[in-house]
């Protein structure tokens, strides 16, 4: 297995925040423009996606894509990368939902959770090590 390097991570993770931003946006205008027609109810709506939409869009995309046969998000699959566990087997649906909310826990500190990429021999993060996960380069 070939593990990935920091950096075709960080490009796969740039890949992807394009893409959420995208659906999120595109999301947002469907519920502008319903607000035309039925004011009552797309307020609320519109008010939840644009405090927690980001939130539960992003853990669905990571956690349904690394799960997926893909194995990977649709930045990872366009650079090469696949989310497997320690036996380089495809994750499930709860294991990824692990690693999606444990990179709150890399990103503490400075990020040093994601630089820990640098000094494993696995190239895992702190998130990878907590959900017992790899990136390997296809």
């Amino acid at each position: 297995m070939t593990y990935s390097s920091l950096f075709r991570r960080l490009a796969a993770f740039a890949i992807d925040c394009i893409v959420l931003i995208g659906i999120f946006m595109l999301g947002g205008l469907i519920l502008g423009i319903s607000l035309f027609a039925a004011p009552f109810l797309a307020l609320p709506m519109l008010g939840f996606w644009y405090f927690g939409g980001l939130l539960f869009l992003a853990w669905f995309y990571y956690a349904g894509f690394e799960s997926s046969r893909w194995q990977a998000t649709i930045g990872k699959k366009m650079l090469g990368l696949k989310v497997v566990n320690l036996k380089g087997n495809r994750i499930g649906f709860w294991r990824a939902t692990v690693r999606y909310f444990s990179k709150l826990l890399s990103r503490l500190i400075l990020m040093f959770g994601f630089l820990m990429i640098f000094f494993t021999k696995k190239k895992q993060a702190l998130h990878d090590k907590i959900a017992r996960t790899l990136i390997i380069h296809r």
